[in-house]
């Protein structure tokens, strides 16, 4: 049975793991924007029941199905939470559990969805947009698979990429990324925080590490293969106080609202692997130093986000090159919006909000509530 609307006809409805802090963040920008708590729907009914439905006048977000053990298994299969095999049935889980919500005003297009989370239709989609991208071999549909390490080789020489990363294609947060750099006399290293144990299994760890026998790296990419990969030549990155860095830029409604930058010593700069805030007044100073505009930086994320138009947040991953002069976009997430306490950017129209109450207030522009006592002040600041 549908739920009935508020008083000021919309309500929000989140799919996603009840008890998981992204749940928690949403309910409270929503509360905060004087309208009832959304109405959460757990992941595990939803793949449990072969879907839900959503009341015409909800308006319904689709948060992300991760850090819940039971949810995994059921997208994954059988098999311990930390493994990083098994990320094809992963997608098709997902693809399959979007498929099946019904009704509702959606916030997140199952169609973007499904390209956010395939590495090599994303690359392909953001390339022909004309965003600048790294280069790659295995871009689109029609790119030649890539069946293992021999074929990781072999591309390597015929595209001229000594240094390059290897993605799982469904992959997120560096699940299985190995950055693999080649040098003179066979030498070779992969950075990444996949841990390969004696059985030979895979499995995800809070610890960068290095490889440097190619069997152990050959063994690592012909475990993954099965699941698709994608290859991306590696673009030097810019660097502050001696680490690499790069952006995470949410772009809400179109608009790049929030930004944060993430520094490591590591070619990996995800906050969980050990990469650590920098400052971005900071890279603002140095992307001018280098004659270039903080607002084409910017631009260049909401390009990205716009060829998913449908799609009312993205979160994309900037790669600015040494000098800071140019960016390429490294990838567009889906559930990019875990900044906890971030406000927005200054001119941004976020002023003073987190992204989860960015995404709130651009949420009630898009779907005004009706006319009357309840139409709330969400909707004063319009994205």
């Amino acid at each position: 049975m549908s739920p009935s609307v508020s008083e000021a006809g919309r309500r929000f409805a989140v799919v996603g793991n009840p008890d998981n802090r992204r749940v928690a963040l949403f309910a409270d920008a929503v509360r905060a924007a004087g309208l009832p708590a959304p109405r959460v729907v757990a992941w595990l009914d939803v793949l449990r029941d072969g879907g839900a439905d959503f009341g015409a006048e909800e308006i319904v977000r689709v948060d992300s199905p991760g850090e819940d053990e039971e949810v995994d298994r059921l997208l994954r299969g059988e098999g311990e939470p930390t493994r990083v095999e098994g990320s094809a049935r992963w997608y098709a889980g997902l693809t399959g559990a979007l498929a099946g919500l019904r009704g509702g005003l959606r916030l997140d297009d199952p169609d973007d969805l499904a390209v956010l989370f395939d590495k090599r239709r994303c690359h392909a989609v953001l390339d022909a947009a004309g965003v600048p991208v790294p280069a790659s071999p295995t871009s689109g549909p029609a790119a030649p698979p890539v069946r293992g390490w021999d074929d990781v080789r072999a591309l390597m020489r015929e595209h001229r990429m000594p240094r390059l990363f290897v993605k799982p294609a469904h992959g997120s947060s560096a699940s299985g990324v190995l950055a693999v750099e080649s040098g003179g006399g066979g030498r070779i290293r992969a950075t990444t925080s996949v841990e390969r144990t004696a059985d030979g299994s895979l499995h995800n760890s809070l610890a960068v590490r290095r490889y440097e026998r190619e069997a152990d790296i050959a063994a690592i990419v012909d475990a993954l293969a099965p699941d698709s990969l994608h290859l991306e030549r590696w673009l030097p990155k810019a660097s502050q106080d001696g680490r690499a860095a790069d952006l995470r830029v949410v772009v809400v409604a179109g608009r790049a609202t929030h930004a944060v930058v993430r520094t490591s010593r590591t070619p990996l700069t995800n906050l969980h692997l050990g990469g650590r805030r920098g400052d971005l007044d900071a890279v603002r100073r140095s992307v001018e130093a280098a004659g270039a505009r903080w607002s084409d930086v910017l631009g260049v994320c909401e390009r990205a986000a716009a060829c998913f138009p449908r799609t009312l947040c993205v979160g994309v991953d900037l790669l600015p090159a040494v000098g800071w002069g140019r960016v390429a976009v490294g990838e567009v997430n889906a559930f990019g919006d875990l900044l906890p306490r971030l406000t927005g950017l200054p001119g941004s129209g976020a002023e003073g909000l987190d992204t989860y109450a960015t995404q709130v207030a651009a949420a009630l522009h898009r779907h005004p509530p009706a006319p009357g006592p309840d139409a709330h002040r969400a909707l004063l600041t319009p994205l």
